[in-house]
Parts: C-alpha cells; sequence; structure tokens
C-alpha cells in the first residue's frame, strides 16, 4: 500500500513545519516536518541552514513513503484510512517500536478489534512524560483508523 494525499496532509498536521533546525521534544535536532535524518542518511544537525517550505514537504514525502513500505501489516487488506494511521503513528514513534508494539499485533490479529483504539492512546509520552499534543495525536489517529 501507499500513502494517499490525506496520510501526508495528517503527518504534516500533527508534526508541524521548522524550515530551521529545532530541538524535539526530546532533544533531537529537526527539520522540516519533523525529519531527524535527510533521504541521504545525513542526521540533521542545529547548524544545517534553512530549507524551503517545497524541500520540506519533498523531505515529508521520501521519509513517510520509506516508513508507508516499512509498515509491516498481515496479508489482509486494512483500508486506506487504517493505513495511514498506522504511518503516521509509525513516523511519529519509529518503525523499531512500531515493529514491537501491542498495537500492530492487535492490527494483524484483528484489524477491527475495539482494543486497538486504545493501544493508539498509550503512545502518549516522550521522555517518560504525558505529552498533550501527542495525546491528541493518538486520538485523531485512531478517529481516522476506525473512519
Amino acid at each position: 500500500m501507499k500513502l494517499d494525499q490525506n496520510g501526508y496532509d495528517l503527518i504534516a498536521s500533527f508534526e508541524g513545519l521548522s524550515l530551521v533546525p529545532y530541538k524535539d521534544s526530546v532533544g533531537m535536532p529537526t527539520i522540516g516536518y519533523g525529519n531527524t535524518y535527510y533521504p541521504d542518511g545525513r542526521k540533521v544537525k542545529m547548524t544545517d541552514p534553512k530549507i524551503t517550505k517545497a524541500y520540506a514537504m519533498e523531505l515529508l514525502k521520501v521519509t513517510a513513503d520509506k516508513f508507508a513500505a516499512s509498515v509491516d501489516l498481515a496479508t489482509i487488506w486494512v483500508g486506506q484510512n487504517k493505513f495511514n494511521a498506522l504511518v503516521s503513528f509509525a513516523y511519529n514513534v519509529g518503525l523499531g517500536n512500531y515493529r514491537k508494539s501491542t498495537l500492530l499485533k492487535k492490527v494483524n490479529l484483528n484489524p477491527n478489534d475495539p482494543v486497538i483504539r486504545e493501544q493508539f492512546l498509550k503512545w502518549n509520552k516522550a521522555g517518560g512524560k504525558v505529552i498533550p499534543g501527542l495525546t491528541n495525536r493518538r486520538k485523531k489517529e485512531a478517529d481516522i483508523y476506525f473512519s
């Protein structure tokens, strides 16, 4: 499966846009729409130059497409909204965390299990603290997943 424009827009809406490097909530240098790496594999550094909005969107699409290609799902069809929500989740928590999550296990057992909503909501912390923005993101991802 591939992200559609709604999927890119979902990720962009939560990540926000910064054309200059900044430190995210756990101190990682970040640029654009939540990118911590460039397409060539280089890590973002606080000394990197300003980027354009067009390049930020290109970074988002390249990175999100890599996540979309790596989102492991059962061989069942989950539908576009479910897929977009899962890629947004993986983009934010990282593929390693996504792959070992109970959320993914539940999706692969039964993609319509209502417990999946609770699994999204468990991932609302950064650096051990509940982050209201992450709580809002998880609620929205769960809503889209079940829409």
